[in-house]
C-alpha cells in the first residue's frame, strides 16, 4: 500500500502526464525515490517537471483511495504482475489504471477493438451490435468505449451475445459518459471490465479520448473501424494506434457517398481488411486460439434481430438526445424458468407485460438494488429482458408455469 500510495502521487501531479511520469522515473527510479529526493535535485528536470514534483501534498492521493475503497474500484500498477504484457510493451503503457468488473486475462485471450463515430447511421448501428454478439458467441474478448453511437451498439451486442465486454474510458469510473449510460456502466460491470487511467471523479474532457484510444488498440491484436470520418476521427486515431503497435486493422466498408462511411473506405484502400462479418475477424486467430474460439451454429436473421432490437441511445454533439424506435414487437415466445435465480424469477413475475424501471422494480420486489441491477443484466444477457426508451425493462419471452 505504501508503494501505490507513491504511484497516485506521481500519475496525479498536475501537468506531468504520461510524458512527464517516464522522466521522472528514468530519472529517480521510483516514485517513491522522486517524492523523498532533496528539492535541488528537481531543477535537474524540465521546469514543468521540477514544478510538479515539488507539490508533495497527499491530499488527492488519499481522496482517491478512499473513493476506490468506497466504489469498489482496483488500482493496478506496472509493477503488478497481472498488468497485461500487451499494454506494458507500449512505451506509452497508462503506469496507473483503476479497475471495476472481472479482470479478463488479456494476454491469453483474442482481444478484438470495436470502434467508430458517434454520430452513427443505422446501417453502423446495426452493424455494431451484430459484431458485438457475432465476437462475443466466437469466443472473442471486445474492447470499446462507452460513448453513444457505435461503441454503446458494438458493448450492448456483446452483452446480448453472453460475452464479457471490457469498456476502456475516458473519465473516471464512477462518472458515466453519455450519462443516460449509466445502466449501460453497470451491465458492463457486472459482466465485464470498466478500465481508466483516470481516477474516480475526473470528468470526461474531449482531450481525454484521443489519449485513451491507445489503451483500446494496445489491449487488442486487431480493431475494426465500423464507422468513421475521414479526417480528425477518434476511430481512425485508434487505427493509427494499432498500426503503430504492430496490431491487426479492419474495417466496415461502407457507401463511397456517405461521410460516416469515408475513413473506413480510405482505411481499405491503404490495406486493412474489409469486414462483412465478425467471421471475417475470428478466422485471422482461430488457429492461434483454438480453444477460445469456437465455431459456433449462426443465429439465424430472426433470433439475431430479437437480442439486438434493444433501444440505442444516440447522441450527437449540440443535439439533444434521440432514441431509435425498436421494430414491431412478435408475439412472445415462452420458456421454461428453469435455472433462473429467485431474484431472476421474482423480477420477471414483477414485469409481466409492463416495462418498468429499475428503481420501481426495487419498490415492487422489495430486492436490494445492487441484486435487481445484476438480475437484469443476466436476464438481458440470456435473452429474456430488452431495455426500451426511458431505461424501462420489458419481458421479451413469456415465462411458463410449471
Amino acid at each position: 500500500m505504501a508503494a501505490l500510495k507513491y504511484w497516485l502521487w506521481l500519475t496525479t501531479r498536475k501537468g506531468l502526464g504520461n510524458q512527464g511520469a517516464a522522466m521522472v522515473l528514468e530519472q529517480f527510479g521510483s516514485p517513491e525515490r522522486a517524492f523523498f529526493a532533496d528539492p535541488g535535485e528537481y531543477d535537474l528536470m524540465p521546469r514543468g517537471v521540477a514544478a510538479a514534483l515539488r507539490d508533495r501534498s497527499m491530499d488527492a492521493v488519499e481522496r482517491i483511495l478512499g473513493d476506490c475503497d468506497r466504489l469498489g474500484i482496483r488500482i493496478m500498477t506496472r509493477q503488478d504482475a497481472d498488468y497485461p504484457t500487451r499494454l506494458h510493451q507500449l512505451d506509452d503503457a497508462p503506469y496507473v489504471l483503476y479497475l471495476k468488473g472481472n479482470l479478463p486475462d488479456f494476454d491469453e485471450e483474442a482481444v478484438i477493438g470495436v470502434v467508430g463515430t458517434r454520430s452513427a447511421t443505422e446501417y453502423g448501428m446495426s452493424v455494431a451490435g451484430r459484431l458485438g454478439l457475432e465476437l462475443a458467441r466466437g469466443g472473442a474478448v471486445v474492447v470499446s468505449g462507452t460513448a453513444a453511437g457505435i461503441d454503446t451498439c458494438a458493448v450492448r451486442g456483446v452483452l446480448k451475445g453472453g460475452g464479457n465486454p471490457v469498456c476502456v474510458l475516458g473519465g473516471g469510473i464512477d462518472v458515466p459518459y453519455p450519462k443516460g449510460n449509466r445502466y449501460l456502466y453497470e451491465d458492463v460491470a457486472a459482466a465485464g471490465l470498466l478500465l481508466s487511467e483516470y481516477p474516480p471523479g475526473t470528468e470526461n474532457h474531449g482531450p481525454h479520448f484521443p489519449i485513451r484510444n491507445r489503451i483500446i488498440s494496445g489491449l487488442s491484436l486487431g480493431v475494426v473501424v465500423v464507422e468513421a470520418g475521414e479526417f480528425g476521427s477518434g476511430a481512425v486515431i485508434t487505427a493509427n494506434h494499432a498500426l503503430d503497435q504492430g496490431r491487426d486493422v479492419f474495417a466496415v466498408p461502407g457507401n463511397v457517398d456517405a461521410k460516416e462511411s469515408r475513413g473506413c473506405n480510405r482505411l481499405i484502400q491503404q490495406g486493412a481488411k474489409p469486414v462483412l462479418g465478425a467471421e471475417d475477424i475470428l478466422c485471422e486467430y482461430r488457429s492461434r486460439y483454438p480453444v477460445k474460439l469456437t465455431r459456433n451454429v449462426p443465429l439465424d436473421e430472426a433470433e439475431t434481430a430479437q437480442r439486438l432490437q434493444t433501444a440505442e441511445r444516440v447522441t450527437s454533439p449540440g443535439q439533444p438526445e434521440a432514441v431509435a424506435k425498436p421494430g414491431p414487437q412478435p408475439t412472445k415466445p415462452c420458456r421454461s424458468g428453469q435455472g433462473l435465480t429467485d431474484d431472476e424469477l421474482a423480477l420477471l413475475h414483477a414485469l409481466g407485460d409492463k416495462s418498468l424501471q429499475a428503481d420501481e422494480l426495487v419498490e415492487q420486489t422489495q430486492i436490494p438494488a445492487r441484486r435487481v441491477l445484476s438480475a437484469l443484466t443476466m436476464l438481458q444477457i440470456a435473452g429474456w429482458l430488452e431495455e426500451r426508451p426511458g431505461k424501462r425493462f420489458a419481458a421479451i419471452v413469456q415465462l411458463t408455469e410449471e
